[in-house]
């Protein structure tokens, strides 16, 4: 959208509140995004959190308009200068407005919600903007900044602005009752006093679009920071690319470490000295170089010599709702809907036994009930990063209380092999990382994640879940998804069962 500016003899354009926000993020994303938009790529963790939002705004509307009196604006249907005249219309009635649209001072902005109040015995409006998050952001603020200033230059009285957010602690009830699941926070005195800045922000942003040549900006965190920007693989391209980069190394760098980074320009682990590295960042950078794998076979044999057979070998899968759809449950709770278990007796037998529900229904209660029947009542439960299954099962024990002692039972048994891998073993291949899908190709090539058909890591998982319980997904898709599900899971603890192999020097055919 383009107005005519006769002092610069052309076109200025109309910014959008989101292309002010990629502007604070970074200029060169804003410049990307009106002169070369198809380079774009976002990740499907941006395109999940664009569903969670239009999910929350979807309920927010039945909330704040529980007698379905208000009216819904769509721009993208109706285009944008009607948009602009319906609102105007509107705001002469007091009913509830959904995606109002204002323009003002070069800048266009699309309110959540617009609720009619009385000031002085006249018509006024509040302003709510609804966000999918547990807490108000700093870059929420700076939303809200916009919105308030354009639509008070455009001239709506607007007398009050809320930002709205995900009430983490509330439960759903069930019956479709969302009452309090979102949380208002007033940002009325901050944000209108916020005017000069948001006009600041909008002629530098013209200033940027104006350029001829894309802003010669490096990569850095900012391109993670506040959003996950969709150009960070392109800028990556057209930049020399470390052969062995810095961010390969572990844990958090200290102070003098990246003061010297800073100062010296450097993304090669070779130039790094080794007196700021830790012992465990001096490994990883010494492997590298080397291009020969570190393992400690004692040492980590040592580590497990304790746990004595039989073992088990858990893995979870979960889900997560932005908006519940299961009673008794929270906003982002993790809520496990599969689990795969293999079994070590001590004659060297394995077996393995799998919980999948892909009915529809909550699957937490079920997945309890035959989780403490698959553990069995003794032996170590061996697990690849245990803080997050430690923590479904004191989840599922808070929600069952007569499971509790039998499911807690379960967190007392559970050994992390992701400390011995980490203490033990590094292979150049992993790049910095333990994850388990890092550390099996090396310890393990014959096993292959790459190699399963349709589900291929937690995120895959997730989707593939959702697909099976949406209404309109046929019995033999469903059912194809059962068994990828069913197999993926699998491998995740048959491939523990070989980590373990290994770190013990078991003479196990496994």
């Amino acid at each position: 959208m383009e107005k005519y500016d006769k002092k610069r003899g052309g076109s200025m354009r109309t910014l959008s509140k989101s292309k002010l926000l990629a502007y604070r993020q970074c200029p060169k994303r804003l410049w990307l995004e009106v002169h070369r938009p198809k380079l774009r790529e976002d990740s499907a963790a941006t395109q999940a959190s664009f569903a969670v939002g239009h999910k929350v705004g979807d309920i927010a509307r039945l909330l704040y308009d529980p007698k379905g009196k208000g009216v819904l604006i769509d721009p993208q249907a109706d285009g944008f200068d009607a948009a602009f005249a319906r609102t105007l219309e509107l705001l002469q009635v007091a009913q509830p407005i959904f995606e109002a649209g204002f323009r003002a001072e070069g800048a266009l902005a699309l309110a959540d919600v617009m609720l009619p109040i009385r000031k002085g015995g006249k018509l006024a409006w509040r302003m709510v903007e609804v966000k999918s998050s547990t807490s108000v952001k700093d870059y929420h603020r700076d939303d809200a900044a916009v919105q308030s200033f354009v639509a008070r230059s455009s001239g709506v009285p607007l007398t009050k602005i809320a930002l709205a957010h995900i009430d983490s602690d509330w439960v759903y009830p069930g019956n479709e009752d969302y009452n309090g699941l979102l949380l208002e926070s007033d940002l009325t005195e901050e944000v209108f006093d916020r005017g000069g800045e948001v006009r600041s922000w909008i002629a530098e942003a013209q200033q940027i679009i104006a350029k001829k040549s894309v802003p010669r900006i490096a990569t850095g965190k900012h391109c993670g920071n506040p959003y996950e920007c969709g150009f960070l693989a392109y800028c990556q391209s057209q930049e020399p690319q470390a052969e062995q980069p810095i961010k390969w190394l572990p844990g958090r760098l200290s102070n003098g470490l990246q003061e010297h980074i800073e100062a010296h320009g450097l993304t090669e682990l070779r130039d790094l000295p080794d007196a700021l590295l830790n012992g465990k960042q001096q490994r990883v950078k010494a492997v590298t170089l080397s291009g020969k794998p570190y393992f400690d076979q004692r040492a980590a044999e040592q580590a497990l010599a304790a746990y004595k057979l039989p073992a088990y070998f858990l893995d979870f899968e979960t889900i997560q709702f932005a908006v519940p759809i299961w009673k008794g449950t929270r906003p982002y709770q993790q809520i496990p809907f599969q689990f795969s278990v293999h079994r070590l007796s001590r004659t060297g037998k394995l077996d393995q036994r799998a919980f999948l529900d892909v009915t529809g229904n909550d699957p937490s209660k079920a997945f309890a009930e035959a989780l403490i029947a698959a553990c069995g009542e003794r032996g170590p439960i061996f697990v690849y990063n245990a803080s997050f299954e430690t923590a479904r099962i004191r989840d599922l024990s808070e929600r069952f209380p007569r499971m509790a002692k039998s499911l807690l039972a379960l967190n007392e048994r559970v050994v992390d092999l992701l400390p011995v891998a980490r203490d033990h073993y590094y292979h150049p291949s992993q790049q910095g990382s333990w994850s388990i899908k890092a550390v099996l190709p090396a310890l393990c090539p014959d096993l292959d994640y790459g190699d399963l058909d349709g589900v291929q890591d937690g995120g895959m998982a997730m989707d593939a879940f959702l697909e099976a319980l949406a209404p309109q997904t046929s019995k033999a898709r469903k059912s194809e998804i059962e068994q990828q599900l069913l197999t993926y899971c699998a491998l995740d603890t048959y491939a523990m069962v070989r980590l373990w192999v290994v770190f013990t020097g078991a003479a196990l055919k496994v």
